[in-house]
């Protein structure tokens, strides 16, 4: 394929999307129009080099990704672990730091140490799944939750969560604290299964660039 052809990006929204445009800008990839706050478009474009951006909500980026809509998202690895989509994980970004993590009440210790079976809440069902049941052997109910999980060991909807911990202060100001970690998360680029086949130059080329700019 040519150059004639625009290399897609999706951003996982907030923050990220503002940390990675600062790490393109490093390898002087620059967006204009991205920087207009008031802008409406949904889509923007740097035509001189041929690229496109949007942004997207962290959980449908792995979603653009393997169907060919994006070539290239950044999402964070908890994203990339709970949507399990058929891409390559390509560049760990090492920004947006933080750890996925058993929390709970003291209490709750032994109930991880007797593999008895339990109640998880979490956003992530499928990370909580593969751990308790592929990691640690132990049967456990899962309940999906959507707003703050730290809410389930308080209310006794569950013994314990499986949630995103940054600082652990909102844990700490509610009693709860960390049992065991999961794995720890940042921010990665993935890359579309034919792109990096059909675009293999200016991808690698790409990644590349960007690893430069990590080291620096």
């Amino acid at each position: 394929m040519g150059t004639d052809r625009y290399l897609t990006f999706a951003l996982g929204k907030g923050r990220l999307a503002k940390k990675t445009l600062e790490l393109f800008e490093k390898i002087g990839i620059t967006c204009e129009e991205m920087k207009d706050k008031e802008s409406r478009k949904l889509i923007f474009v740097n035509e001189k080099l041929k690229l496109r951006f949007f942004l997207a909500k962290g959980p449908d980026v792995p979603t653009y990704v393997e169907y060919g809509a994006a070539d290239i998202g950044i999402v964070g690895k908890d994203t990339i672990l709970e949507e399990n989509r058929r891409v390559y994980e390509v560049l760990d970004l090492g920004f947006g730091k933080c750890r996925m993590c058993v929390c709970g009440p003291e209490k709750a210790k032994e109930l991880l140490l007797h593999h008895e079976r339990i109640r998880v809440a979490s956003k992530y069902p499928n990370i909580a799944k593969d751990y308790f049941y592929n990691k640690k052997h132990q049967t456990v109910d899962i309940i999906k939750l959507n707003g703050s999980v730290e809410l389930g060991p308080l209310v006794e909807l569950s013994d314990v969560i499986v949630d995103i911990v940054e600082t652990g202060s909102t844990l700490r100001e509610n009693g709860l604290e960390v049992l065991e970690e999961i794995c720890p998360l940042s921010a990665c680029m993935i890359v579309n299964q034919v792109s990096m086949q059909m675009e293999n130059e200016r991808i690698t080329t790409l990644i590349n660039a960007l690893k430069d700019a990590l080291k620096k």
